[in-house]
């Protein structure tokens, strides 16, 4: 498998990886530049031309996954016998730059209720590099009349997003759709929906955050009825209600999901357990 297809197979299994490049070569060296080379978080594809050289790049390739580096790396070598590193010596002649980037996974957002809120939320994240799910019980709700077309036509013509519209007559059938590290943003018409997509989300170890819209006391409602479903405390803290950023306040639909979209920007920026990725 060539350094490309290893990309394309681990974006699609939202695996977080670093492109390894080399960049600069002067005088002698194992490879020429422009080789690749992809790390895993335990695989490695393709190479930068082995031994020392190639065991360093991995090295500091697998610390910038651990630590959810976002920012790109350059990594100089001299190979010459008067470098020598854990991995021994090799002795060409030259030096080399290696440019590391951080291939991140591209986050993922689901928004269940595609009400007034909803429909204005998915406005603001069509715009954002993410996967972006809209689910509604309600199938007008996500008709082309209303949507367009998205990255065609319509509010969501110039999506940047990959849109996925998900008519789902038992809401809470779509969490287990979503890719892993999925935030949930919980906010349909209905609040025996809202419960039971809360219920079933705090079920799924391996979503994201999950955030719903409402009052307090509609939360303190809930939070009795969540316990008498068999959740505890730890699992009734993972639900961030209300949603959105305290910073910017009101109640027109297109207000609240400025605050949302704000909120989940923050949330994507923080590294992910479930995948080692922000």
């Amino acid at each position: 498998m060539d350094w490309l297809e290893a990309l394309q197979r681990l974006r699609e299994a939202r695996t977080p990886a670093v492109l390894v490049t080399m960049a600069v070569v002067r005088g002698h060296a194992p490879r020429n530049g422009g080789a690749k080379m992809i790390v895993s978080p335990d695989r490695v594809f393709g190479t930068v031309g082995g031994g020392n050289l190639e065991q360093t790049a991995t090295d500091r390739a697998r610390a910038m996954l651990a630590a959810a580096s976002a920012e790109p790396e350059l990594l100089t070598m001299t190979l010459s016998d008067k470098a020598t590193t854990d991995y021994g010596v090799q002795c060409c002649g030259g030096e080399v730059t290696m440019l590391l980037e951080p291939v991140r996974v591209v986050p993922s957002v689901a928004v269940f209720g595609v009400g007034h809120v909803g429909l204005e939320l998915a406005r603001i994240l069509g715009r954002q590099e993410l996967e972006l799910h809209l689910v509604d019980s309600r199938p007008e709700m996500l008709g082309a009349a209303r949507l367009g077309e998205p990255g065609v036509s319509g509010l969501l013509g110039d999506a940047v997003a990959a849109v996925h519209l998900h008519h789902e007559p038992v809401p809470e059938a779509g969490l287990a759709l979503l890719p892993p590290g999925t935030h949930v943003l919980i906010m349909t018409h209905d609040h025996v929906e809202d419960l039971a997509i809360v219920d079933t989300a705090l079920r799924h170890p391996a979503l994201g955050s999950i955030g719903l819209i409402g009052s307090r006391s509609k939360w303190a409602r809930f939070r009795t009825q969540l316990r008498e479903l068999g959740h505890d405390e730890a699992a009734l803290a993972r639900v961030e209600t209300p949603i959105g950023i305290p910073e910017v306040a009101g109640k027109a639909p297109a207000t609240i999901a400025v605050s949302v979209a704000a909120r989940i920007l923050q949330l994507i920026e923080q590294p992910d357990p479930s995948n080692g990725d922000g």
